[in-house]
């Protein structure tokens, strides 16, 4: 486990974890991304973590905009390559904690790639991906987590291709921690971020998030907090009887930590090896 300090005793006020002056927000009323966000420096509060050593790299869409509000060391970088920048700046400052905020279309799509490397590797980072199943903030296009049968920009019939698990893809991938929960349950997901971040090793945690102005509106999801109430069930279209199943997603969504793993950290074992070829080893 990483050595961070604990000071969940101390008050947490999200102010004082804030770029305040870039208030109000850009994101939209009822969007889960802000309770994400909230949960998110909740857990580095409560671990103690030195903003100053605290790295946030995100990429392109709502889940990338959010980081620039984080008063700490950011970096918005292009879009499916957070986790590329990541992996250099960790490499580069092994003293960092680096945290990468991602969308289901920047990291499973021209970033899926990035993702199954990132967990390969096991590299110290934390990944956390914000699954509001579109891509809001470019016109509500499919994404590859959108769920069977509704409806986007680009599927105006509703979606007909099967659907990610990403985190049964972060495991299969090799990511050492892997869990999954909902913006509904805002501690338990702080604990869950809590655990992710103080792993050693790639940590890749899936959040249920909202979009209620793009995604909800178009498929008649109700208002904010009925899809928020929602996020436990079945995600797929209650008008509809033809329902179409998810070959690569199990009905409900389990939450929760589902790998927990202890094997060797990329960036130490990668320093070792540079150590010993220094000392004119053959980095074996």
């Amino acid at each position: 486990m990483n050595e961070i300090r604990v000071t969940s005793a101390d008050k947490f006020d999200i102010r004082d974890w804030l770029r305040t002056e870039l208030m109000p927000h850009f994101m939209c009323p009822g969007c889960g991304h802000g309770i994400a966000l909230r949960a998110l420096l909740w857990a580095c509060h409560e671990l103690g973590i030195d903003k100053d050593k605290l790295a946030i790299v995100s990429g392109i869409g709502c889940s990338g905009r959010t980081g620039a509000y984080i008063d700490a060391n950011t970096f918005h970088t292009t879009h499916g390559r957070p986790l590329a920048f990541a992996t250099g700046l960790k490499l580069a400052r092994p003293d960092l904690t680096v945290i990468v905020i991602t969308g289901d279309g920047d990291s499973l799509a021209i970033g899926g790639n990035h993702l199954i490397h990132a967990c390969r590797r096991n590299l110290d980072i934390t990944c956390m991906m914000l699954n509001n199943e579109v891509y809001g903030m470019t016109g509500g296009q499919v994404s590859p987590t959108t769920s069977a049968q509704r409806y986007t920009t680009t599927t105006p019939a509703g979606n007909m291709e099967p659907v990610f698990d990403a985190c049964r893809l972060a495991e299969g991938a090799g990511a050492s921690f892997v869990g999954r929960e909902a913006t509904l349950q805002i501690p338990t997901l702080k604990d869950l971020l809590k655990e992710a971040i103080a792993h050693e090793g790639f940590s890749f945690v899936e959040v249920i998030s909202d979009c209620t102005e793009i995604f909800g509106r178009k498929n008649a999801l109700g208002s904010s907090p009925e899809m928020v109430l929602k996020q436990k069930k079945v995600m797929i279209p209650e008008r509809s009887d033809n329902r179409i199943a998810q070959p690569f997603r199990p009905n409900p969504f389990p939450t929760g930590v589902f790998v927990r793993q202890e094997r060797p950290e990329y960036g130490a074992a990668y320093r070792q090896m540079c150590e010993r070829v220094q000392k004119g080893g053959k980095g074996r």
